[in-house]
């Protein structure tokens, strides 16, 4: 693996990105800063702590009580501080997800615990943070319609939301035309009174150990959106400031909803967000959708990776955010291959506002705010960073003077908030702002409830708005609202934030798996951010792979519902297998610099529910199949334990490399004129009992790739067929200024067409 890290930062190198060979160091770092000694310190705080299951005839395992009484062996049975026995230790017992533990230690007692049987691994926990309609129609999905030959729209399925908490009297949550739940929940409803209903069937608030009480109120906001973009109900009339105007709901409308708060505006605690994960899988949930991360570390090391990974066990579906610090490569979250890797696009809607400037040109953004009152007289421009002052150019608070009257044109970044530069704007007496983007946000442009007329615009529409401010003694401009406009051809588009791949924690396992809508999605908030309504019916556009993630999570309630017998993998397959690697044009999906997004941004493609539903084939993948997998990470057999909970010895289950496991796509690793590569994959037949498949043409840039046997001939439903690749890199592979290729293999009969994406990076001296 050691190997491959070399020369996925070779790669990124080559691709003219040097400053990420440092940034990808400084992670690299942080995980191996994990296994180096603990500091020596008193100072107390939460360590997440894995260990064996105790030996059967020794203590009950099947009993929590019995485990808790285990886990309490390893805490320190002597405390010099009197003062500290009056505080529990035990933050956390886990006993679904992971066999362990979260508590509140100095360093010195973990290094005792070390000493102890059964020990395996402790770690300090992570802050986690947040990856912070007209989606469903731009994904297929209609009122009426909803999933497959009849109406679905994810009835009897649970999906439980980590998160914010959750604003339960808002009419997305209304339990109409929504069933009872499933006889099986066993979950609690920590909010007074009749709040919880058919829909919102579950609400519990988790923070540092406190696991009653307060009832899960989102203050934030965050929770109440990403839970209506999963499963909310159909809402008429919805719209922001009169925008994005229509029914809104979610993905799986009448799936039943579990909030677990693990965050607040101070993040989310890994110990809470693993005592949620063990919580939701002894209450029932089929589906995990976290809309939050901490950037890559070791499996074994990840709280969401060993608690999803319990929740895999037991044939409940998670989704993850891929996170938001893209375009840079390797900046991904949520790893796991057991987990679904979401990123962010664009659907075919914006909120537009043009910025027209005095020399008659016209720059396409958008704004959410578009005030009526606002008119097409031209006015004074300026822009803030005219001499070099980066805090102006930025429209930090106080930073701007002289711009009574004036448009302002503000750089987006530097840490402070679109919104809060036109704070800034409007404080220091501008009337109107102009947001232009970085080189790096491209054309990647975000609806915002702003506070005073503006645009958000592209890179390129900056440099010419600036250029033109520097032709001129007396530019001017104004700002055109257009409101809703749908039919952006373009779409979908990668969004610039979203965080790319290759993967750090195992690179030849390609990530993000998929990508869904992200940018400028509707759904419901807890408050008015217009103030235009008493109504309990209030929304807000906002924007992350945050919202991407319970798209996801959503669609796979659908498929689920469709599909009860398909365990997690099978879903995430048929998600994968059949996403498109086309926009609306007919064409490759782009990125934020409007080219031919690469696999490390897309993953296998734009979800398509309606195909998903109907994959023909899927690949599937049991637990213990990871297994080897762990093995071929170099992991030990202590570190395969923390995840799995069982004992493990590589020597007898086996060793294989990680583009071994039968993963829906591709990630090669090779040298030009070195050793062919071979890999086998197993398709299951899903679809008509007899069904042939031919292997479609097959071409990748300096490349060749053999795939026997050419043609799948299946007889049974849920048959399974093996196939073998194998991959050679031709001469002068990744010598011509080309470090990587990238295409897919796809099967195609007469129905279906699954496809595997494939990337491969040439290794080379």
């Amino acid at each position: 693996m050691e190997n491959k890290m070399c020369v996925v930062m070779q790669i990124i190198y080559l691709l003219g990105f040097s400053f990420m060979f440092y940034m990808s160091l400084a992670v690299a770092d942080e995980k191996v800063a994990a296994l180096e000694p603990l500091a020596k310190t008193k100072s107390m705080q939460t360590y997440i702590v894995w260990v064996e299951k105790p030996v059967s005839d020794l203590i009950a395992q099947s009993e929590h009580e019995d485990l808790g009484s285990w886990y309490q062996t390893f805490l320190p049975q002597t405390i010099a501080n009197s003062n500290q026995l009056e505080k529990p230790r035990m933050v956390y017992a886990y006993h679904n997800v992971a066999t362990g533990f979260a508590a509140k230690l100095t360093a010195e007692e973990v290094e005792e615990m070390e000493k102890k049987d059964g020990f395996i691994s402790a770690h300090p926990e992570r802050n986690l943070q947040l990856h912070t309609t007209r989606s469903p129609n731009f994904l297929g999905l209609q009122q009426g319609m909803g999933l497959g030959k009849g109406p679905n729209y994810g009835e009897g399925v649970i999906i439980g939301i980590l998160d914010s908490g959750i604003f339960p009297d808002h009419p997305s949550f209304s339990d109409e035309g929504v069933p009872p739940p499933p006889a099986k929940w066993k979950g609690k409803c920590d909010f007074s009174g009749t709040v919880c209903n058919n829909k919102l069937i579950g609400a519990r608030s988790f923070n540092g150990g406190k696991t009653t009480g307060g009832p899960p109120v989102d203050d934030e906001g965050h929770g109440t959106h990403t839970s209506s973009t999963a499963g909310g109900n159909f809402v008429k009339g919805a719209s922001v400031f009169g925008m994005a105007n229509g029914t809104a709901t979610g993905m799986a409308p009448h799936a039943h909803l579990a909030m677990y708060k693990v965050c607040s505006d101070e993040g989310c605690s890994e110990s809470d967000i693993i005592a949620a994960m063990d919580t939701a899988v002894d209450d029932g949930v089929d589906v995990l959708s976290l809309s939050l991360g901490g950037g890559s570390a070791y499996f074994y090391a990840d709280g969401i990776a060993v608690g999803a990974f319990g929740a895999i066990q037991k044939g409940i579906f998670v989704s993850c955010s891929a996170g938001n610090d893209g375009p840079d490569y390797m900046t991904l979250s949520n790893e796991a291959p057991w987990i679904l890797t979401v990123g962010a696009s664009t659907i075919d809607r914006n909120i537009r506002a043009t910025a027209k400037l005095g020399n008659g040109q016209e720059y396409d953004g958008e704004s959410l705010f578009q005030p009526k009152d606002f008119g097409s007289k031209l006015l004074p421009l300026v822009y803030a960073g005219a001499h070099s002052n980066d805090s102006s150019a930025l429209c930090d608070v106080w930073s701007l003077k002289n711009v009574e009257g004036k448009v302002v044109v503000c750089e987006v970044g530097g840490g402070i908030g679109r919104i809060a530069k036109g704070v800034e704007v409007k404080r220091a007496g501008g009337v109107a702002m102009i947001l232009v983007n970085p080189d790096f946000a491209g054309y990647t442009t975000i609806a915002d409830a702003h506070v005073l007329p503006a645009t958000h615009v592209s890179y390129a529409a900056g440099v010419s708005i600036k250029s033109y401010i520097n032709s001129t003694s007396t530019p001017t401009a104004t700002i055109l609202f257009k409101g809703t406009v749908i039919g952006d051809q373009l779409a979908p588009k990668v969004a610039f934030f979203s965080s790319r791949g290759p993967s750090l924690a195992s690179p030849a396992i390609l990530k993000p798996d998929i990508i869904g809508p992200g940018v400028s999605i509707l759904a419901a908030w807890p408050f008015s951010v217009d103030n235009a309504t008493e109504s309990k019916a209030t929304f807000d556009i906002i924007s992350g792979t945050s919202m991407s993630c319970p798209h996801l999570s959503g669609i796979a309630a659908l498929l689920k519902s469709s599909h009860p017998d398909w365990s997690p993998a099978a879903i995430k397959s048929a998600m994968m297998t059949t996403a498109d690697v086309l926009n609306l044009a007919g064409s490759a999906i782009l990125d934020q610099t409007l080219l031919a997004a690469d696999l490390f941004a897309i993953g296998a493609g734009h979800v398509n529910p309606s195909k998903a539903n109907d994959p023909g084939l899927i690949y599937d993948i049991q637990p213990e199949d990871y297994i080897p997998y762990l093995c071929g990470l170099n992991y030990t057999s202590e570190q395969i334990a923390a995840i799995t909970q069982q004992k493990v010895k590589c020597s007898k289950v086996g060793v294989i490399p990680e583009a071994q496991l039968n993963y829906p796509t591709f990630c090669i690793y090779i040298e030009s004129g070195g050793e062919p590569q071979n890999y086998t994959r197993t398709l299951t037949n899903v679809g008509p009992a007899n069904s042939t498949y031919e292997l479609a043409p097959l071409r990748l840039h300096k490349m060749d790739i053999t795939v026997l046997p050419e043609v799948l001939t299946f007889t049974e439903i849920n048959q399974k067929l093996t196939y073998r690749v194998v991959f050679a890199a031709q001469d002068g592979a990744g010598k011509d200024g080309i470090p990587f290729s990238q295409g897919y293999l796809s099967w195609v009969s007469h129905q279906h067409s699954v496809n595997s994406q494939i990337s491969v990076v040439f290794d080379y001296e």
